[in-house]
């Protein structure tokens, strides 16, 4: 019944657009205004693609948004900032900052309250001016989309255009990301970019950068900051609290988002964050980071997509299995608790391993690790072929299964599943495949 097809299908990057490179970012400026009795200081916004002329936005110094109409306002005293931006290729000491789209580059158009992406490249960078303080950034757009709209070919192009940037001295890189699909992202280069002797860090906005509850100020500054450490993973900053009191850092394989809004949505699961950064932007990394290391790093950007994440609830039929078992090479289920799914199921993955083809099997609980050797349904899953992946997310597993069925042979990726590479499974004895 089902037929393996012995190659890869890795995905193209040739059909994605060129960079679009930034231009130089506008003159900014610190500005101290009066409106009646009222007076304020922080830096005066550029007008982005959504502004409304008869608006001047101030941000605060702490990082909230004020609008205030323009023919109110009484400017007090205005200075001129100039812009650390370099032009040309990375330096070393250098952040590179690669915007991807998401709502940490949108604005809300006003007159429909829409969140729409921006539309100049210039405006990504618009609300956070004070980066010009704390890093000698190079900006760059690489694509613009929503995280919804992200693909397995995106991770190749960002993959590479992340290790260019290192390979030519940039000290750390910063992606710009959309948040809902943000952990497959991280995890995709977790994989794809190794022995990293400067951090990829990602960040994003659970509210658009012009909104006064934006999170975006805080998360991108903490990133940058960040990258400028001494840390040699890819990971994730974000909110760790509903405050502005810090960021927490999260490894890219560990992290996923918990809820659709909350500015604190990120967690890290069956792992420890990786450290904190406060809101006055002390930097404290924890020892279970790794560090920098040394040499070139390792670059394996290629994805397959011959996987396919499947989640088992009571009365799922089997045939659902053999949708996916005829089109794709890997199949990693979600299962329930310990990683079980009901009888009719079990008998049909021993037809799909026998095969040829891979199941592996991680929990819909998410917290805590598979084990199939307690009860009996368990252990004929793994009679029967199935692979536990331990204490593995399941989006990781998908996306790892992606990357080893792209870069090792095909009789390899069941012992490349169950082997921890980059901090995204506990180093446990969970399988017979490690043996």
């Amino acid at each position: 019944m089902y037929n393996v097809k012995m190659h890869n299908k890795v995905i193209p990057t040739k059909t994605l657009n060129p960079i679009i490179q930034l231009p130089p970012m506008p003159k900014l400026k610190k500005v101290r205004v009066k409106r009646g009795n009222l007076v304020l200081e922080g830096y005066l916004m550029p007008k982005h693609a959504f502004s409304s002329e008869d608006i001047v936005v101030i941000k605060l110094k702490n990082g909230y948004n004020v609008g205030l109409k323009a023919d109110e306002v009484e400017f007090l005293e205005e200075v001129e900032i100039e812009s650390s931006e370099k032009k040309g290729g990375a330096e070393e000491g250098e952040i590179t900052l690669i915007g991807t789209g998401g709502t940490i580059a949108s604005f809300v158009e006003y007159s429909t309250g829409a969140v729409k992406p921006a539309m100049r490249s210039e405006d990504f960078l618009n609300y956070a001016p004070e980066l010009n303080e704390i890093a000698q950034i190079k900006p760059l757009m690489l694509f613009n989309v929503f995280s919804e709209d992200m693909k397995p070919h995106y991770w190749t192009k960002l993959a590479e255009k992340c290790a260019e940037e290192i390979r030519n001295g940039a000290k750390g890189v910063v992606i710009a990301h959309g948040t809902d699909t943000m952990h497959y992202t991280s995890s995709a280069l977790a994989f794809a970019v190794q022995n990293l002797t400067s951090p990829i860090i990602l960040v994003g906005a659970q509210r658009s950068s012009d909104r006064p509850s934006s999170d975006a100020h805080m998360n991108l500054l903490s990133a940058v900051r960040v990258a400028k450490s001494d840390l040699g993973e890819v990971c994730v900053v974000m909110h760790a609290t509903t405050s502005d009191d810090r960021c927490a850092i999260h490894r890219g394989t560990r992290v996923r988002k918990m809820h659709t809004s909350a500015r604190d949505a990120f967690r890290s699961l069956n792992s420890e964050v990786l450290g904190y950064v406060d809101r006055e932007g002390k930097v404290e990394i924890f020892p279970h980071a790794r560090k920098r290391a040394e040499g070139d790093i390792i670059l394996r950007e290629k994805f397959s997509e011959d996987a396919a994440l499947v989640y088992y609830y009571p009365g799922a039929s089997p045939e659902i299995l053999d949708f996916f078992a005829d089109k794709y090479h890997a199949i990693v289920i979600m299962g329930t608790g310990l990683g079980h799914v009901g009888e009719d199921w079990r008998k049909r993955i021993k037809d799909i391993t026998k095969d040829g083809k891979y199941i592996f099997i991680t929990s819909q609980c998410l917290y805590g690790t598979t084990n199939l050797n307690v009860y009996s349904s368990g252990r004929e899953l793994l009679k029967n072929g199935a692979i536990p992946l331990g204490d593995m997310l399941p989006e990781v597993a998908l996306v790892k299964a992606m990357w080893t069925l792209a870069n090792y042979d095909y009789e390899e990726v069941g012992k490349i599943m169950v082997k921890n590479i980059v901090g995204e499974v506990s180093e446990r004895r969970f399988s017979p495949w490690l043996r």
